[in-house]
């Protein structure tokens, strides 16, 4: 339960610290007096999205602290999922600053926003003032008739098949959405690897024929480059020319007859006699080049009309020749799809209609748990509104069978007669506010008794009712907060009778600042705060008295 809440510079709440009880806390205080600030500190304090508009005037940050003892095995559990350690009780923080950053902080440790609702989703839920309303929108009673229903392994089940389902269909429907644009597709990949496959491409193909054609190209230039360098180096036998070797040949030989004289010249002799056997080993070389040096007269076109070939597949399909070999791999492979899509069809149709069948009768199961808790619930409600002064209402459900959707199969509409005699008809036609509010409450007591969340604040619940109904309405509350928490902003005196624990929300203004301060009430301060609820600014002793018999009657 919430057990305590600080508030630090939020709106016009300067500083306040409040203890709540078990059973029903009643806040009261007039309107504006910051009711609903407490109600948007709580929402802070769970994770929910802010403003920085809810910072005082002039302070740089607010700030707020809850305590909740007594906490849910399951909350207890996912706070130490989250690494938070385990305890019975939790400490939760939040900061907002001015410029409209801010922190959590679970345990005293930094946590997000999302860790934080995740957390206190199973700790405490506000129903607003406004909330009401929402029953007059058949969109959003087939979730309270699961709420009620806690069909929620009925439900994954069952979505866990329908899932399945709808990927099954997916995939089916983009093998056969359309035969002749399947057609179309094969017949394009077929004309894409033949003709990829007719250029019988392969990998630097294409740069050896570049380099071969400059050769041939050059050739002439290449071949008079050659005959030159041989000629210097082997002379010109038919001029009686001696070359470069020859006339290396007879230094060298002059060189070794002084070095036989001369020692010290053998060195400078031996490098002589390298060069010349150097000389006339390359003159050899070039000799063998120049036999070998042959072209082909219909090479060179031969070349051209293969790299022509090259380039227009190359301009064709804007790839190259790499990328080329690698289109016509894929493409291979999707064809090989198309072919054996046949045999994919049939497993997809016969994997859909087991998985439809699975699903229906999923959904079929998820469509009894609702209609069995709408026969419980029914009852249960309709005990509760002749209890809230509502009697001879009769409930009905609107159900019909439609497709499978990711809620199921059901079309659901809540209907209701507040009078004998009357068929039923939907909320919105029927019901006025303070029937809506009843009704809200009746469905919220009925679902107490099944879900775990162990704090339910109300914020005036009482909207559009009074009287004998108003009291009810306490009765109710009351019985509710037998088994939970359960707080309560009300602007009605036979309500705020039945609190255990009655907080009083008073604004005062000094030095022309607005200041809001809670004051839990003892009994004395109870009577006048209820009496001044009856009577307006004038307190007199029969409103005194009124206030008092209403507090010992709510106590039997």
């Amino acid at each position: 339960m919430l057990a305590e809440l600080k508030i630090e510079n939020v709106a016009v709440i300067e500083k306040a610290e409040v203890r709540f009880t078990s059973g029903l806390n009643v806040l009261t205080g007039e309107t504006g007096a910051g009711k609903s600030i407490m109600i948007d500190s709580i929402n802070a304090i769970l994770g929910n999205r802010t403003s920085r508009e809810l910072v005082r005037s002039g302070a740089q940050k607010a700030r707020i602290w809850a305590t909740f003892e007594q906490i849910p095995a399951s909350v207890r559990d996912q706070v130490e999922r989250c690494g938070y350690g385990a305890s019975d009780d939790l400490l939760l923080y939040r900061e907002i600053s001015a410029d409209g950053k801010g922190s959590c902080r679970v345990n005293g440790m930094p946590a997000t926003a999302s860790v934080v609702r995740d957390i206190s989703a199973g700790l405490l839920t506000i129903h607003g003032q406004h909330d009401s309303t929402s029953l007059t929108n058949p969109a959003t009673h087939l979730g309270l008739l699961d709420q009620y229903a806690q069909n929620g392994a009925l439900y994954t089940a069952y979505h866990d098949l329908y899932r399945e389902l709808v990927t099954a269909k997916r995939a089916l429907d983009a093998l056969t959405s359309s035969e002749e644009e399947k057609q179309r597709r094969i017949a394009d990949l077929t004309e894409e690897i033949d003709a990829i496959d007719a250029a019988a491409l392969s990998p630097g193909e294409e740069e050896t024929l570049l380099d071969r054609r400059s050769v041939i190209t050059h050739a002439q230039g290449i071949l008079d480059g050659l005959i030159a360098a041989h000629g210097a180096l082997s002379g010109d036998d038919d001029q009686e020319t001696p070359g470069a070797a020859d006339l290396l040949g007879s230094v060298a030989g002059e060189l070794a007859n002084s070095a036989r004289l001369d020692e010290s010249l053998r060195p400078l002799s031996e490098r002589l006699n390298e060069l010349y056997y150097g000389a006339r080993e390359l003159a050899t070389d070039l000799a063998d080049r120049l036999d070998d040096y042959e072209f082909d007269p219909g090479e060179l076109d031969r070349i051209e009309a293969r790299l022509d070939q090259i380039y227009r597949i190359k301009q064709r399909y804007g790839a190259t020749v790499e990328e080329l070999l690698e289109r016509r791999n894929k493409a291979a492979e999707e064809l090989e799809g198309y072919q054996s899509s046949g045999k994919r069809i049939a497993e997809l149709t016969q994997r859909k209609q087991e998985l439809y069948r699975k699903a229906k009768e999923a959904a079929e199961n998820l469509t009894q748990s609702r209609l069995k808790a709408f026969t419980q619930m029914n009852r249960q409600m309709r005990e509760a509104l002749e209890f809230l002064n509502m009697p001879g209402v009769r409930m009905a459900l609107r159900h019909q069978r439609g497709p499978l959707a990711s809620a199921g199969q059901d079309n659901v509409e809540f209907l209701i007669s507040t009078n004998p005699g009357e068929e039923p008809k939907p909320l919105a036609k029927i019901a006025s506010g303070g029937e809506l509010s009843r009704i809200m409450l009746a469905f919220k007591s009925a679902l107490a008794d099944k879900d775990a969340i162990p704090t339910v604040i109300y914020d005036e619940i009482d909207t559009g009712v009074s009287g004998l109904a108003a009291g009810r309405i306490g009765q109710k509350l009351k019985q509710t907060a037998q088994g939970h928490q359960v707080l309560c902003i009300t602007h009605t005196p036979q309500i705020a009778a039945f609190a255990d624990t009655q907080l009083l929300i008073q604004k005062n203004v000094r030095d022309d600042r607005t200041y809001t301060e809670i004051h839990t009430l003892d009994l004395d301060g109870r009577v006048e705060v209820l009496a001044r609820m009856i009577s307006g600014d004038k307190v007199t002793d029969l409103s005194l008295a009124n206030a008092r018999e209403l507090i010992e009657k709510s106590a039997h």
